[in-house]
């Protein structure tokens, strides 16, 4: 570039580069009249003649190059230093100088005779020529220029622009091969990745760097045709004209350096298309691999339980069987293996990171092949041992319910001892009958599946053996001796919760002191055979009775909970799923949470914290009460449930005949509709405050009971609060915000009968003897009289509406505690007594229950606004 900006320089001064040839192709350069010539510096002339004889093609400069010097106007000095300038520096092969000698007679005379002197000191051959004729004897006209006498036409401008353009061209394609044969390299020594993120990182990047690279290939191309148009463009002129030899020899080079350009594109492509393969089988690989770990994994994760029933382990089993069936993953695996297989095969320039990613994925399918076939071993050997011991269940369960069932105060007699006796021996026989098996053998026979959990079941089926020796002790005693009659607490047999088939209804405590009343004195002050046997007997079949109520809550509750993930993933999950879109209704879509409520929240609640609170009571239920407490602010989200339940329905019956709910019911194979499980939270917050009534009813005379009855008390206040807030929603006609009148205490129906003494007497003496029927909202500020209004329709939406009639406010009111004539009546009164409404409950106990609530509130008031007249108390 350097030397291209001296020869646009200096040539323009004294070169004439049009590049014609001689009769052999000798290529012509031309040195014009230039009278400062000798002013040149010798390093610029040597650039100059350099780059000149660099351009035409080795087979042209290999024949040699013809100076012609053009001295007509000059003196014999200058073309003197001229000849010596040229035959010294000369960088290239020189066949001939024609000089056109000085046209001045002196001049031309010196030349003549100094010439002659002189000759042998140029070293290259020299024509001395007199005229233009001379010259066109040795080169043609059509090869000299037109101040030669020649018919060539030559701009230096425009040749100096296609020599610009064209050495910028070649300077670009020498730069792109050498870029392209570096990221080759790269690519060729690219080490492929081990994992998704890495191999996806380098997918993308490589790739983005190949587009990059074509992109500019595609400019240097689009450059170097521009170029071959700007050298045809004379001919595109003038179709009659011709390139001279110089235009051609530039065309020839475009065409060249394109070719080569063409060439290097087209190698890299295939080069591409090979390292690109070999990348996306290696992402496709490290994808594959991750998500058959993940699969693989969560197939484990999924059948790593053997199951808390025998139900659950068959259904484990069954779904280890269809997983086994469908096979995709292990198709999949062998689908990519056979697939890296054959790029290997296919190829040569595919490395070993190819082989070893398929031997790894190789093993990996075994290794999974080889868990599941262990896994059904398990299932299997699981559901033989939940075959026996559903034979400890039922004979333990047979067991407890026999002892509740004896009646203990006839026990007292010797008659009723032996006959007890009799009864519980010939149970007792039936062990060994129905149980041929030994614990320690089934340790060792089942030692792969035995978890503590089943291993505390065979141990309780001992302890329960060793209550019925207790028991069996203690009827003999009786037999032989008669005791002093006592006064027992024998629980009936109809309280006992039905017996089951799971593990955990054996529930016999392994600790005999957990089953003493804290009434009993401490077994080590007391010698256990002085104690009443009956006294010990009953506290121990309480403590059974409070292990089957605990075992059907977490029982119920773990049932709870895999209920709310069915619905969660089988109907709300499917919502999501773009291929059951066509399958949902208009009126469905977006209406997740109208028809689920905050079920996820319920759901992640119990499954994540409550169930496994539960759980840690399961050894000391009558402390369960203490759960209950800790966690009843969260057991609050209930509330919100309900208060959308009503939407839910209608939606429900809105869209319940549609495609999409009729596949989700398909798929998991439930026989009941979605109804019946959006009902199950609102059962299940009901299902709580019955099962701690069970407990309280077993716990009773114990520390424990106290937290018992508070957790009830908790629980009634969040089904009360529910209860009424579900009133309150129902509403209409109040224009206020019914979230400033504070806490809904209360709320019900009575009848009301109105006196307004400012208003017409007729009115006043009407509404003595007609009540109307109004149900009252009282809140912390106001007490709302409303109309309620049955509804017809189903399920919620027969459910009872309220009309806003009258809002009174507490801060201006007062309440007379007996009306006249009626001891179930009260009156609430304006701070004015201007209205009067006299207020009719139904039982007294209910009278005194408002009552009381009221003055409560307005004494409260009082102590807030004392020195203030606002309201009076009548009593």
């Amino acid at each position: 570039v350097h030397v291209l900006v001296i020869v646009s320089g200096a040539t323009s001064l004294f070169l004439d580069t049009s590049w014609g040839r001689g009769e052999d192709g000798s290529p012509v350069i031309i040195f014009p009249e230039f009278p400062s010539f000798c002013e040149i510096g010798d390093q610029e002339f040597r650039n100059v003649l350099t780059y000149l004889t660099s351009i035409p093609s080795l087979s042209a400069a290999g024949v040699g190059f013809i100076v012609v010097i053009d001295r007509r106007k000059d003196r014999w000095t200058c073309l003197k230093g001229t000849l010596l300038r040229i035959s010294g520096w000369f960088p290239a092969n020189l066949r001939l100088v024609l000089v056109l000698r000085p046209s001045a007679i002196l001049q031309r005379t010196l030349s003549d005779v100094f010439f002659k002197l002189t000759r042998d000191d140029f070293k290259v051959p020299v024509i001395m020529l007199s005229s233009l004729t001379d010259l066109h004897s040795y080169i043609e006209r059509s090869q000299l220029t037109q101040e030669l006498g020649g018919t060539q036409y030559y701009c230096h401008k425009t040749w100096i622009s296609h020599r610009t353009d064209l050495e910028s061209f070649a300077a670009l394609v020498k730069r792109m091969a050498e870029r392209l044969q570096v990221f080759g390299r790269e690519l060729a020594e690219t080490e492929l990745p081990n994992n998704l993120l890495t191999a996806s990182n380098l997918l993308t990047a490589q790739t983005s760097r190949k587009d990059s690279f074509k992109e500019e290939l595609t400019g240097a191309l689009s450059q170097g045709r521009k170029l071959l148009e700007h050298i045809r463009e004379p001919v595109r002129r003038d179709p009659d004209s011709c390139l001279n030899p110089d235009q051609l020899e530039n065309l020839a080079t475009v065409h060249r350096l394109l070719s080569q350009l063409n060439e290097s594109s087209t190698a890299f492509d295939e080069f591409w298309i090979q390292h690109q393969n070999k990348l996306d089988l290696c992402f496709k690989l490290c994808q594959f691999e991750h998500n058959f770990q993940q699969q693989a994994t969560a197939t484990m994760n999924a059948f790593s339980d053997i199951g808390i029933s025998p139900a659950q382990t068959e259904h484990l089993l069954q779904e280890l069987t269809n997983h086994e069936k469908k096979a995709c993953v292990l198709d999949r695996v062998r689908s990519v293996i056979a697939e890296g297989q054959s790029l290997i095969d296919s190829s040569q320039n595919v490395d070993d990171s190819v082989a070893v990613k398929c031997s790894e994925l190789q093993r990996v399918r075994e290794n999974l092949t080889q868990r599941l076939k262990d896994k059904r071993t398990m299932l299997t050997q699981a559901m033989e041992l939940y075959k026996r011991l559903e034979m400890v269940c039922k004979w333990c369960d047979d067991g407890i319910y026999m002892l509740a069932s004896q009646p203990l105060d006839k026990c007292q007699s010797q008659e009723g001892a032996e006959s007890a006796l009799s009864e519980l021996e010939c149970y007792l026989e039936t062990a060994n009958e129905k149980q041929q098996w030994e614990i320690s053998t089934v340790w060792l026979e089942y030692e792969n599946i035995l978890n503590n959990e089943l291993r505390h079941a065979f141990e309780k089926k001992a302890s329960l053996q060793e209550m019925f020796e207790r028991r069996r002790v203690s009827l003999k005693k009786l037999a032989a001796k008669q005791t002093r009659p006592i006064q027992p607490v024998a629980p009936r047999p109809e309280s006992l919760s039905s017996p089951g088939i799971y593990l955990s209804n054996i529930c016999i405590s392994e600790d005999s002191d957990s089953r003493v009343s804290c009434k009993q004195v401490n077994s080590d002050q007391v010698d256990r055979s002085s104690r009443n046997p009956s006294v010990s007997e009953e506290e121990e079949t309480l403590a059974v009775l409070r292990r089957h109520v605990m075992n059907e809550l977490l029982e119920t509750e773990r049932a709870y909970v895999e209920e709310l993930m069915c619905v969660l993933q089988g109907y709300a999950a499917e919502m999501d799923n773009p291929s059951m879109t066509p399958l949902i209704p208009a009126a469905l879509q977006n209406k997740k949470d109208v028809l689920f409520g905050n079920m996820q929240e319920i759901y992640n609640f119990h499954k994540r914290i409550f169930l496994k609170e539960l759980e840690t009571y399961t050894d000391c239920p009558e402390l369960v009460g203490r759960c209950f407490l800790d966690w009843m602010g969260e057991l609050q989200i209930y509330e919100k449930y309900c208060h959308n339940k009503p939407r839910s329905e209608s939606l429900w019956r809105q869209c319940s005949d549609c495609a999409f709910f009729q596949e989700c019911q398909k798929k998991l194979e439930h026989k009941l509709g979605l109804d019946s499980y959006l009902l199950k939270p609102v059962q299940r917050i009901t299902k709580y405050q019955l099962l701690l009534k069970e407990m309280i009813k077993y716990s009773k005379g114990r520390e424990c009971s106290v937290e018992l009855q508070a957790a009830l008390s908790s629980i009634l206040g969040i089904l009360k609060a529910v209860n009424d807030s579900m009133h309150l929603i129902a509403i209409t006609g109040y224009e206020g915000n019914l979230g400033v009148l504070g806490r809904l205490l209360m709320q019900g129906s009575f009848s009301v009968w109105a006196e307004h003494k400012r208003g017409h007497v007729k009115v006043m003496e009407l509404a003595r003897f007609k009540p109307m029927q109004r149900h009252l909202f009282l809140h912390e500020k106001a007490l709302l009289f409303c109309k309620r209004r049955e509804e017809s329709g189903e399920g919620y939406e027969k459910a009872p509406s309220y009309s806003f009639k009258q809002e009174l406010s507490m801060a201006a009111i007062g309440i007379t505690e007996h009306a006249k004539g009626d001891s179930k009546k009260f009156e609430i009164w304006s701070r004015s007594r201007d209205e009067v409404y006299t207020v009719q409950v139904s039982t007294k106990e209910a009278k005194t229950i408002w009552v009381t609530e009221i003055q409560k509130l307005l004494t409260g008031q009082l102590e807030t606004c004392k020195g203030m007249d606002l309201w009076f108390v009548d009593k």
